[in-house]
């Protein structure tokens, strides 16, 4: 008997549009990851304002855990949600329009070099434009990993400390090792159709290896450095509060 695996470890969808469906689409445990990035930079700027650090917060989960999310489920469906294209649209939409405006208003010239390419890797990476030649790993790297620190320290003063450039190394690096795993995790889920093989070792043992062994480990790993990701940021902001 073929068993169904879910499309996601953390994918809670029915298929039928409503709030299991748009909590899926939301990537919980990345976009925390990712947000934590952004608290990790503000923790690091000279000048630290709770306040900055909440609007920037809200500004990348709409960009982040909304838009670019609602457009990589418009662009093939690997969620397999029931949401309407209409609603993931106005969802990218909403979620792309409001941060560029607030960012527009509260920094303007200053903060517009990180609106555009906030918004260009928003919209380019998750529609794989260009021919998908932006949607790698160097990119999801430096976009979901770099960019958000080095804004998150950024708008607190419109000013870069060296720390965070040393942070933004640092999530670029544990970025590319999410991406191996998560991309690993996905194609086991979604494409793989059977997984057969062993692990034979020195003392004569033999473990049977299929796509259940290859996701526990993946994915506890996954799950791990999320909610460890997110543990540092929430102690760095409670240093400087």
């Amino acid at each position: 008997m073929t068993t169904t695996y879910r499309p996601a470890f953390y994918a809670v969808s029915t298929g039928k549009g409503g709030v299991r469906d748009w909590i899926t689409v939301l990537h919980p445990p990345y976009t925390a990851w990712h947000l934590s990035y952004v608290a990790i930079g503000a923790a690091l700027a000279k000048h630290f304002e709770a306040w900055r650090l909440a609007g920037t917060l809200v500004a990348f989960f709409l960009a982040v855990g909304v838009a670019a999310h609602a457009l990589d489920e418009l662009h093939g469906r690997p969620l397999r949600t029931g949401i309407s294209s209409r609603a993931l649209i106005a969802a990218a939409a909403f979620g792309t329009v409001v941060p560029v405006a607030a960012g527009c208003w509260y920094g303007g010239l200053r903060l517009l070099p990180f609106i555009v390419v906030g918004a260009a890797l928003v919209v380019a990476y998750n529609l794989e434009l260009a021919g998908g030649r932006l949607h790698n790993g160097v990119v999801f790297a430096a976009g979901w990993g770099a960019f958000p620190v080095l804004t998150g320290c950024y708008a607190q003063g419109f000013r870069l400390a060296a720390p965070a450039f040393i942070a933004a190394g640092a999530a670029f690096l544990i970025s590319v090792a999410q991406r191996e795993l998560s991309t690993r995790v996905r194609d086991l889920r979604r494409r793989a159709a059977g997984v057969e093989g062993r692990i034979v070792f020195d003392d004569g043992r033999v473990v049977p290896l299929d796509r259940d062994a290859l996701l526990t480990h993946d994915e506890a790993a996954l799950r791990a450095l999320a909610l460890g990701m997110v543990c540092l940021a929430a102690a760095l902001v409670a240093w400087r509060l």
